[in-house]
């Protein structure tokens, strides 16, 4: 048995996209897109604040070319016990509609966006949909935020990239001052009037007419860049870094620790969840895995923003694997996609992703569960996958 993913949408046991007459959808583009020498650090056991046990989730990604049919997955991820599934968008799909479909049809498992773009939607109108599916959820829900990259908000939102910093500070206390409901929302900022100075005056302070369910409801940041992973530590309630290495957490942990300070939490975070994406793929043949793997990585190291503005370019520098990203954001830059993915080492495979047979994602699973990450959310399309990691996790 190889490695299958694609007429990739195939699981290893059981079909993880089944089809569904007019529903179905195809195939799994949102995902697909010899061993080097680096040395990995020694594996560091996490500072008591961040020992906690590390649950699991489901991230579905978002649609390719065609929809894909992901309840097979989701149902599966809730029987096994996972504590929660994510959705995303880039510009195809939204976010919302997807993880609201598959909050109809569960009843246990949490519910997060990962991510909605916040220049998709005013801070009100992410707010509304929090309030709305976590009432319509039980509580399920929780709010996932993100800035996207230039390519994305510039090319197709038609907004100035600007200071995304700035801006995603003054976008989560809007949505927090509206879910707390305590006073008419006012808010002048850089990025946001609320309400509009230059309209035509008619505006006025309001509150959400529906109560929340929930003042406190959870609210997380995608971040990989050390002063947005400073952010999300301090305004934010947990962490979505899209790539990361249990190995190497200790390039992400002055900036954890900084915006710790800064929101007077304690070391650890208190409570702060460390919710990585983590590639998965189960199949015999590891190599076979690692190559499947590969345009994944290539897309984002390669072609996820332009020379000089890649933050997974960066990254991958910071993890030491700097000669190697310029390699493959040069080839991919030109248009040489093959030859991207065939420049991505299989040691930074091994590193950020979990592939092969069920034994060695048994083993490479320890490695998260020791570097501090509390929520590792699988990014798959085989329900055999989910039952090894299920297994894996104990």
């Amino acid at each position: 048995m190889g490695c299958l993913l694609g007429e990739r949408s195939r699981s290893l046991g059981d079909p993880a996209v089944t089809p569904a007459g007019r529903r179905n959808f195809g195939t799994a583009d949102s995902l697909a897109h010899g061993t080097d020498t680096h040395t990995l650090p020694e594996r560091p056991r996490p500072p008591g604040g961040y020992a906690a046990p590390m649950k699991l989730a489901l991230h579905m990604g978002y649609w390719g070319a065609v929809p894909i049919d992901v309840l097979p997955l989701v149902r599966e991820a809730e029987a096994l016990g996972f504590d929660s599934v994510w959705s995303a968008e880039a510009y195809g799909s939204d976010a919302v509609t997807t993880l609201t479909w598959a909050a109809a049809h569960t009843e246990r498992i949490g519910l997060g966006t990962g991510i909605m773009q916040i220049p998709a939607r005013t801070p009100a109108a992410a707010a509304m949909t929090a309030i709305t599916l976590d009432h319509l959820s039980g509580g399920r829900f929780r709010l996932g935020l993100g800035m996207s990259g230039p390519q994305v908000v510039e090319g197709w939102h038609g907004q100035p990239y600007g200071k995304p910093l700035a801006r995603t500070r003054e976008y989560v206390g809007i949505v927090r001052a509206i879910l707390r409901r305590e006073a008419p929302v006012e808010f002048h900022g850089e990025y946001y009037d609320v309400p509009a100075l230059d309209g035509t005056g008619l505006g006025k302070p309001l509150k959400t007419i529906v109560h929340p369910l929930r003042s406190d409801l959870p609210i997380y940041l995608a971040a990989i860049g050390p002063r947005n992973v400073a952010l999300a530590a301090e305004v934010a309630d947990g962490w979505i870094p899209v790539f990361c290495s249990p190995q190497r957490m200790d390039v992400f942990r002055p900036s954890l620790e900084e915006g710790f300070a800064r929101a007077g939490k304690p070391a650890g975070g208190g409570g702060f969840d460390i919710a990585p994406m983590v590639f998965v793929l189960l199949g015999d043949d590891v190599q076979a895995c690692r190559d499947t793997a590969k345009p994944y990585f290539a897309l984002y190291i390669g072609g996820m923003g332009a020379r000089g503005r890649n933050f997974y370019f960066d990254l991958a520098a910071r993890f030491g694997y700097e000669a190697e990203a310029t390699e493959i954001q040069d080839h991919y830059l030109e248009g040489r996609k093959g030859e991207a993915a065939a420049a991505v080492p299989d040691r930074l495979v091994d590193e950020m992703a979990l592939t092969g047979p069920a034994e060695k994602i048994r083993d490479g699973l320890e490695a998260w569960k020791e570097s501090g990450v509390t929520t590792l959310m699988a990014t798959t399309l085989q329900i055999d996958a989910l039952r090894a990691l299920a297994e894996a996790a104990g």
